[in-house]
C-alpha cells in the first residue's frame, strides 16, 4: 500500500471531492481490512493493490458527489447487496453526515462489515444480515453496486423508498435494455462515471418511484 495516501488524494481530487487527513487514512485502512479478510473469506475477486484502489476505493468514491446533487436532504442510505462494503464503507467514511445501512445475505460479509466498521470508528454505519425483502423502514437514498437487474433491484426496494426518495444503481455497461422492463420505478438519468485510473465503463442509474 505504498503511496495509496497520495494516489487516493490525487483520485478525491479528480472526482472533486472534499476530504481530510483522517478519512484518507480510513479509506486506506479499510483496504487493509479489505485484503486480510479476503484471503479468508473471500470477499472480492480483486485482490491486487492497484485494483484495489481504482475498483473499489476511487470507483464508489464516484457515487458520493451524486447523493449531494440528487438528494441533498437524505439522511438515511441502504445500501443493497453490500458484500465487502462497496460503496457503502467509503460512501459512510466520506459522508460522515449520513446514516448508511448495508444489507447483505450472506453472513460472513456483514461480519466483516460489523467489524470493519468499529475498526473505522464509524459511528454512523450498521451492517444487517438479511434478504433485502424482508427489511423496513424507510430510507432517502437505497444504492446497488452490480447488485441485480434494475427490474429486480427496484422490485425487492421500492417498499422502503422514502417519500421523494431515489435509487442510485452503480453499473458498467449502459443498462439501456434492463430500463424498458421497470414496474416500479422510472429512470430519471443516466450518468456516464469517470473513475480516475479506471479505463472502463461505470454507469450511475438514478430512478424514483413510478407515478
Amino acid at each position: 500500500m505504498n503511496n495509496w495516501e497520495a494516489q487516493l488524494k490525487v483520485g478525491l481530487d479528480k472526482i472533486g471531492l472534499a476530504y481530510t487527513e483522517e478519512q484518507i487514512a480510513q479509506l486506506v485502512k479499510f483496504a487493509g481490512l479489505l485484503q486480510r479478510w479476503n484471503k479468508v473469506y473471500n470477499l472480492t475477486a480483486i485482490r491486487d493493490d492497484r485494483d484495489i484502489l481504482t475498483h473499489h476505493l476511487l470507483d464508489s468514491a464516484t457515487l458520493v458527489p451524486y447523493v449531494a446533487s440528487v438528494a441533498p436532504d437524505a439522511k438515511a442510505v441502504l445500501d443493497v447487496g453490500s458484500g465487502g462494503g462497496l460503496p457503502s464503507i467509503p460512501l459512510a467514511i466520506l459522508r460522515p453526515d449520513l446514516k448508511v445501512t448495508a444489507v447483505d445475505a450472506v453472513k460472513k460479509k456483514t461480519a466483516f462489515l460489523t467489524q470493519a466498521a468499529i475498526d473505522l470508528g464509524l459511528s454512523n454505519y450498521r451492517a444487517e444480515h438479511k434478504r433485502v425483502e424482508t427489511m423496513k423502514g424507510s430510507y432517502d437514498v437505497i444504492t446497488s453496486r452490480a447488485f441485480a437487474s434494475l427490474e429486480l433491484f427496484t422490485e425487492l426496494t421500492y417498499k422502503l423508498m422514502g417519500e421523494n426518495g431515489v435509487w442510485l444503481a452503480m453499473k458498467g455497461q449502459n443498462p439501456e435494455k434492463e430500463m424498458v422492463s421497470l414496474s416500479h420505478a422510472k429512470v430519471v438519468e443516466t450518468i456516464a462515471l469517470n473513475v480516475p485510473g479506471l479505463a472502463e465503463d461505470r454507469h450511475l442509474v438514478v430512478m424514483k418511484l413510478a407515478d
